[in-house]
């Protein structure tokens, strides 16, 4: 029997990768008179259900899916919180 979970999916540049629109958003932000804004990165926020078995199932196929469509691993990381639905 499959249980539902959901997802948290954050993915993030590398730190060794620049981060162009970062860098504007730091820059407006200073223009704006936030001085104190160091360190700007962008990335993605996704959320979505699945169906798995167990949790460590649900791990394996977010791995995967992150793997090989949502993030880039050549240039970007990713972590995701699961949590289980209660039905």
């Amino acid at each position: 029997m499959a249980n539902q979970y959901h997802a948290c999916i954050y993915i993030t540049l590398r730190p060794s990768v620049l981060d162009p629109a970062g860098v504007a958003v730091e820059s407006g932000l200073k223009q704006m008179g936030y001085e104190g804004v160091a360190g700007v990165r962008i990335g993605k926020y996704i959320e979505l259900q699945l169906n798995a078995t167990d949790e460590a199932d649900a791990n394996k196929q977010l791995d995967e899916m992150c793997d090989r469509l949502l993030a880039n691993p050549v240039i970007e990381n990713y972590c995701f919180e699961i949590s289980q639905l209660v039905t």
